[in-house]
């Protein structure tokens, strides 16, 4: 027997949110992603596409709070909204699970205090050495199963060489480590891989190439020719005028020494490496004034797969690159359940009361339950195009009520939570993340102002399109007020 689809509750959670839900005309899709951040100095180095630009951090700050305080990203990524805050008078703090992210931020902190004469030349020398006189076994690059012949031979062997050099070579641990992120920044660049949502995406000349058609990611640049470009790039956006730089040339930069960088030494953020699901229950009470962040989506993307190459490049072996799937906010279809995790943590700290209520109100949501009640249907009906769709979907919200409960509890009064976010659709059964998410902080004490929207919405997949229709799913930024 079918069950027959039903979205009663989401209408009435719709009525109840409709007022709230506003164009906002000053926001687009650039502003919400990485390509905000593409013509900006340090953030364009690395290309984190599940970052959303500086500019809007400065927007929301200005609207919202335009005297310092302090600030947490429980998702902070590689930084975007730490910096941004930090540039204009804000304490910092940030919380990343990922290696990737942590890395990239701890190299733009080091990047706002370094000796840029010092670095200046250290890149001089590299422009003359032959970077595969300097490998070392000791430093050859740990490939994952997932990562294996990424590099033809000669880029891996350069590849280790540079790292060698910056390792055994260079004395100044700072500058060794600026140009250990430059290397780790071209990865994908000189790789047969390319970025490609849930995984990675090979190019048929790496003899990896899945699927049916034969997939050609363009220019794949020799490892020389990609370190020279983004060494370049770093040294430009260190305020050196880009047109007197030249690599390749004996004394360019000789002549450029004595000038001095203008980078604003801004306070250096607060960085915690781990689960936020651990880490804001330790937060005092009361001491945040904002929160931005962009928790990671319930589209199936798992973050581990599409930046293995990093996470390689930064020694974590198999059993870590699992340890940090199942650590993840569940995003994915192998994440499992964390609700017996979560109350043995509550309940050692002290803390069984906020567990059991916050247990209830995810039991509570009305939408939300409605929405499991059906994709569960599915799942039996052989709708879905994983069975596990389902404990994911209800793994993510069950896991995000816990953050919003400890952001509010942070939070003081009168504080914000901006967050960026996108619905979902699954079989046809769209997933409106927004009001559900925003009915869920209401029940922990926060106001909603706005559910900001993008003129444009997201569109489905094109499997998606083809058998439910071309509709647009709402991309918001939320707006939640103690």
């Amino acid at each position: 027997m079918q069950i027959i689809s039903s979205s009663t509750q989401r209408t009435e959670l719709y009525e109840k949110f409709k007022l709230k839900i506003i164009h906002n005309s000053c926001l687009d899709r650039t502003l919400v992603s990485y390509q905000g951040n593409k013509q900006t100095p340090f953030s364009s180095w690395f290309k984190y596409r599940e970052g959303f630009s500086e500019r809007l951090v400065t927007y929301l700050l200005q609207t919202f709070k335009p005297e310092p305080g302090v600030l947490i990203d429980p998702f902070s990524g590689v930084g975007s909204s730490l910096f941004a805050a930090s540039a204009l008078g804000w304490q910092t703090t940030g919380i990343e699970l990922l290696p990737v992210g942590i890395f990239a931020t701890q190299a733009r902190i080091v990047i706002q205090k370094i000796d840029v004469e010092l670095l200046k030349l250290e890149i001089k020398k590299l422009t003359q050495i032959n970077f595969q006189d300097y490998y070392d076994q000791l430093f050859k690059f740990n490939h994952l199963a997932i990562t294996r012949g990424a590099f033809s031979a000669i880029n891996e062997e350069q590849l280790i060489g540079y790292i060698s050099y910056c390792n055994n070579v260079i004395q100044n641990k700072d500058i060794s480590r600026i140009l250990l992120y430059a290397a780790f920044c071209i990865l994908e660049d000189i790789s047969y891989t390319r970025k490609d949502g849930q995984y990675l995406r090979w190019d048929s000349r790496s003899g990896r190439s899945k699927g049916n058609s034969e997939f050609n990611k363009g220019e794949i640049l020799s490892f020389e020719d990609a370190i020279n470009r983004k060494l370049k790039q770093i040294i430009s956006d260190l305020n050196i005028n880009s047109i007197q730089l030249d690599l390749f040339s004996d004394d360019s930069l000789l002549e450029l020494a004595t000038k001095k960088s203008s980078i604003v030494k801004n306070t250096e953020p607060n960085l915690y490496e781990g689960s936020c699901l651990e880490i804001l229950p330790t937060l005092q009470e009361n001491s945040i004034d904002f929160v931005i962040t962009s928790p990671p989506y319930v589209n199936r993307y798992d973050y581990t797969r599409t930046y293995a190459l990093e996470l390689a490049f930064l020694g974590c072996s198999e059993e870590k690159v699992k340890y940090l799937r199942q650590k993840m906010l569940s995003c994915t279809v192998e994440n499992r359940d964390k609700r017996n995790y979560l109350e043995d943590y509550y309940t050692a700290k002290e803390r069984y009361q906020d567990f059991l209520k916050i247990d209830f109100t995810f039991k509570s949501q009305a939408a939300l339950q409605e929405v499991l009640i059906i994709l569960e249907s599915y799942k039996k009906e052989g709708k879905l195009n994983n069975e596990n769709i389902v404990r994911m979907v209800g793994n993510y919200f069950y896991e995000m009520c816990f953050v919003i409960y400890e952001l509010s509890r942070v939070l003081k009064p009168g504080g914000i939570v901006t967050m960026v976010n996108d619905n979902v659709r699954y079989a046809g059964e769209e997933i409106p993340v927004d009001i559900i998410l925003s009915d869920i902080a209401e029940s922990f004490g926060l106001k909603t102002r706005y559910i900001w929207t993008l003129g444009r919405g997201k569109g489905n997949s094109s499997q998606q399109m083809g058998n439910h229709g071309r509709t647009e799913l709402r991309k918001c930024v939320y707006i939640w007020e103690k």
